[in-house]
């Protein structure tokens, strides 16, 4: 049953179809949007439309910028020779917000999961091989704790071993089965100065 004029009904289902957005919260903000100036409206359509014609991956460590290299990647005060390898962008930030880890990233934009169809070649591992032929140091696996993260960790450490290249596993300071984006920074840093040779 519609309560509302039809617009009102299609913003209130395309934002209530965004992740961790219920119904209730969709109507809140469809209020809210509908009631803000329509310069406010067309500043907020303006920066969703340039952003989704705008983002692409980094060509260096996969994460979504709207450049061809992100600002991590460009910083030359960064350890480059150690890379830590993690699931999302939202995992990157996470680190990133602690304010302790210099080195690099790369976004594996997945996990493997057999269970779910998602293979070897379903995330971003061809690329993080090609990035190993450059001078690193030492890869640091990030993953979630979760079985699908752990499997990960393992068959990346499994490819890079034989490498001679230092193969490392945040520590267990992250809960199992917890996603790195909702654990705090001083959690993720106790697991990043706790890590163990894999």
């Amino acid at each position: 049953m519609e309560f509302y004029s039809g617009d009102i009904n299609k913003l209130i289902d395309e934002l209530a179809a965004l992740p961790g957005i219920g119904s209730k919260s969709a109507q809140r903000m469809a209020f809210y949007i509908v009631n803000l100036p329509q310069d406010r409206v067309k500043r907020l359509s303006d920066a969703i439309w340039t952003a989704k014609q705008n983002a692409r991956y980094c060509k260096c460590c996969c994460t979504l910028t709207d450049r061809d290299i992100c600002p991590v990647c460009a910083n030359t005060k960064r350890d480059h020779k150690t890379i830590m390898v993690v699931e999302t962008p939202r995992d990157m930030i996470a680190y990133e917000k602690t304010g302790r880890y210099e080195g690099v990233y790369h976004v594996l934009h997945g996990a493997i999961s057999p269970m779910n169809g998602i293979g070897p070649s379903d995330i971003r591992l061809k690329e993080l091989i090609e990035r190993l032929h450059e001078d690193v140091d030492e890869v640091i696996i990030a993953t979630n704790s979760s079985l699908e993260g752990e499997a990960t960790a393992m068959y990346i450490s499994k490819l890079i071993k034989p490498a001679g290249i230092k193969v490392s596993r945040i520590a267990s300071g992250v809960p199992v089965g917890g996603d790195l984006e909702y654990i705090d920074e001083v959690t993720l840093f106790r697991a990043l100065e706790g890590r163990v040779e894999m």
